[in-house]
């Protein structure tokens, strides 16, 4: 975790001295352990370095190897080994065996020019100045896990991996960007993967790259999510010998660190990563911290997440925290909370009891592992995975898989999505929201984007549609973002394992029938390290929202219109008393939009 801005004067201005300074100091809450400014005749760098390993001493950012080219970054390269390997064949030698993260990416830049893109693996964000060539070269990850933002203002181009330091730039203004207004009201997250809500800076999209030449830029995608064939192994025990052979190498590359905290519920993702990780940090090292937490509810709702997560604990004899979010500052203290968020979001209470949360817990270790990735990439797709077969006249296969899927799970297939398809009624769905500003939906076209999200549609992948169109969703980047910034607040760093690219096409391409019904291939490769009352446990949704139940019990929360507001929200038609539990997430939005607008104005 570090936060890092770069100013380029085209130009060719020198750069303000104190406006870097501020920039970067406005960092501070991303890199607390170190700060750094760096000049280059009409280019600045400033990077702010937050500690996330074991070692004493802060990499050295901006980072050049010569002075011909320099570069700032919150990266981390994985499969370290194999990147040397490929520099080394190309002509790179005497790279020191603990070279950090931005010298690989530079050196890489040096052997394959903006092609070395396709060389890494992990989590980046980074800009790169290349001084012969007076060119800006910047990019973000594959699944957009780090931020990065950019504002084009007159002569200048400024890039950092934080919102609000943008702002800092005189050129850019404060105007918003009414369409990712919009989006925020209707959905909850911005579906422009873009733009901010900002008019004047834009957001570079997940697996992007852009180049900055002169008064010249190009933007392009350097990377798609392959659509693979369906993996055909001749033994069982391969699919899931392969599956933890991936997550270790998983793990190797994000535990550089022997203090760790898993956030794990009482369901098999979780629970698998805290008992991996466990094995990997005791093949690392003979002394590590490896901790659970778990965030539970002992009143407000029914929950079992205490006793499954306990019992995993026990199992593995690892510490686990208790996050009771009963009594947490909610929406029912609305006025009383006060907390900065870049971007508006639906429930600032939430944000703020989240960030509390974690900086109590980054005292002991800062890295956290996330477990989001299997229900997307294992999702059990048995209809198109069926038809595939056929219409390749795989027979055999079709029929091994049938067994198979009969013989593990020991039920009928298709069964129970038959059963639910039957006794299913109604499903309750959000309406479109009344309180808009009529002029404002008008203007931002509101009801086209409202049924253009409603309309389902599967992705162009011919066996898994939904398990591989769902990891564009516009939800990854606002789950990453918040994840991102709740870390920053709170001097930490969140991980996600299971999103590792070598693992995730591999969990796309196992076969449906039957690795993906409830996840079998999780719980086959974990059948002897995780306690059996988990592994037999079923994946169930919320049966009710707390926040619901705050309402119901406190009331909604008064509404006080910040003068903004009016340009988007009728404030008179957002009801007093939100009759269910969807209805009242979509009534937050407008009161999120209401105390970030009246923030902002603060600002």
């Amino acid at each position: 975790m570090s936060g890092f801005v770069t100013i380029v004067n085209v130009d060719g201005a020198p750069v303000d001295r104190d406006l870097l300074d501020r920039m970067t100091q406005s960092l501070a809450f991303r890199g607390p352990d170190a700060q750094c400014v760096r000049i280059v005749n009409d280019v600045g760098f400033g990077h702010a370095f937050l500690d996330l390993t074991d070692r004493l001493d802060p990499p050295n950012q901006p980072f050049t190897l010569d002075g011909t080219a320099w570069i700032v970054a919150d990266a981390r390269v994985d499969a370290r080994a194999d990147l040397v390997t490929q520099l080394r064949a190309c002509g790179q030698h005497g790279i020191p065996s603990e070279a950090s993260d931005v010298e690989l990416i530079l050196r890489s830049y040096r052997a394959w020019g903006e092609d070395c893109l396709q060389h890494f693996l992990g989590d980046f964000a980074f800009a790169l100045w290349d001084h012969a060539r007076r060119r800006l070269f910047c990019a973000r990850d594959h699944l957009g896990i780090k931020p990065f933002f950019y504002a084009e203002r007159g002569s200048s181009v400024v890039v950092s991996n934080a919102l609000d330091c943008l702002r800092l730039h005189p050129l850019v203004s404060r105007d918003l960007h009414e369409p990712a207004i919009a989006d925020f009201l209707l959905f909850g997250a911005n579906h422009e993967p873009d733009t901010t809500s900002f008019r004047d800076i834009r957001r570079l999209p997940p697996a992007h790259c852009m180049t900055w030449t002169g008064e010249t830029s190009t933007r392009r995608r350097y990377w798609t999510l392959p659509m693979d064939e369906p993996l055909h192994f001749k033994r069982a025990g391969e699919y899931t010998d392969r599956f933890h052979e991936l997550l270790r190498a998983s793990l190797r590359d994000r535990l550089r660190t022997r203090r760790v905290a898993v956030f794990m519920s009482g369901g098999v993702d979780s629970t698998t990563l805290a008992a991996v990780a466990q094995s990997v940090l005791r093949e690392q090292s003979n002394s590590f911290s490896l901790q659970a937490v778990t965030s539970v509810y002992d009143r407000l709702i029914p929950d079992r997440e205490r006793h499954y997560a306990g019992l995993v604990a026990d199992h593995l004899k690892i510490p686990i925290r208790f996050d009771v979010r009963d009594d947490e500052v909610s929406i029912a203290q609305w006025d009383q909370v006060s907390v900065h968020t870049p971007e508006p979001v639906d429930n600032p209470p939430a944000c703020a009891a989240s960030v509390a949360f974690l900086t109590r817990m980054a005292a002991d270790a800062r890295v956290f592992l996330y477990g989001e990735g299997p229900d997307n990439a294992l999702r059990y797709e048995w209809r198109r995975y069926i038809a595939h077969l056929l219409s390749r006249r795989h027979i055999g296969r079709l029929a091994a898989a049938l067994s198979s899927d009969l013989l593990m799970h020991r039920r009928v297939p298709f069964w129970s999505s038959i059963r639910r398809i039957a006794t299913s009624g109604p499903q309750a769905v959000e309406s479109f929201p009344p309180w808009l500003n009529e002029e404002f939906a008008a203007r931002c076209a509101c009801r086209e984007r409202w049924h253009s999200r409603q309309r389902s549609a599967s992705g162009p992948h011919p066996v898994r549609p939904l398990g591989h169109s769902g990891f564009s969703d516009a939800r990854w980047q606002a789950l990453f973002e918040d994840c991102d910034l709740s870390a920053a607040l709170s001097h930490a760093d969140i991980r996600h394992p299971f999103l590792d690219l070598r693992l995730l096409r591999y969990m796309l391409a196992v076969p449906a029938m039957p690795w993906c019904r409830n996840k079998l291939l999780v719980r086959r490769a974990m059948r002897t390290a995780l306690p059996p009352q988990v592994l037999r446990r079923r994946k169930s949704s919320v049966a009710a929202s707390a926040d619901f139940e705050r309402v119901k019990a406190a009331g909604f929360p008064r509404l006080a219109p910040f003068p903004d507001l009016m340009t988007f929200v009728n404030p008179a038609k957002i009801p007093a008393a939100p009759r269910t539990a969807i209805e009242m997430r979509a009534a937050l939005r407008p009161l999120g939009l209401n105390t970030w607008l009246r923030d902002v104005n603060r600002r």
